[in-house]
């Protein structure tokens, strides 16, 4: 199993633990909030660096 598909599997299983143990809206916000923070936690050069691979990546 390659290390993207572990990565997928626990995300998967703390997701559905949050699902049982928390109300809707607080698994909301952590799902949303976790990757927003960490995106803001950048520096603008890595933020850029992000978009254009990630521009790459969807074949634009």
């Amino acid at each position: 199993m390659s290390n993207n598909a572990k990565i997928a599997v626990g995300g998967v299983a703390i997701g559905l633990f949050l699902w049982i143990w928390l109300p809707l809206w607080a698994v909301l916000l952590i799902v949303v909030g976790v990757p927003a923070g960490a995106y803001l936690a950048l520096d603008p050069s890595q933020r850029r660096r992000l978009r254009r691979v990630s521009r790459k990546e969807l074949g634009r």
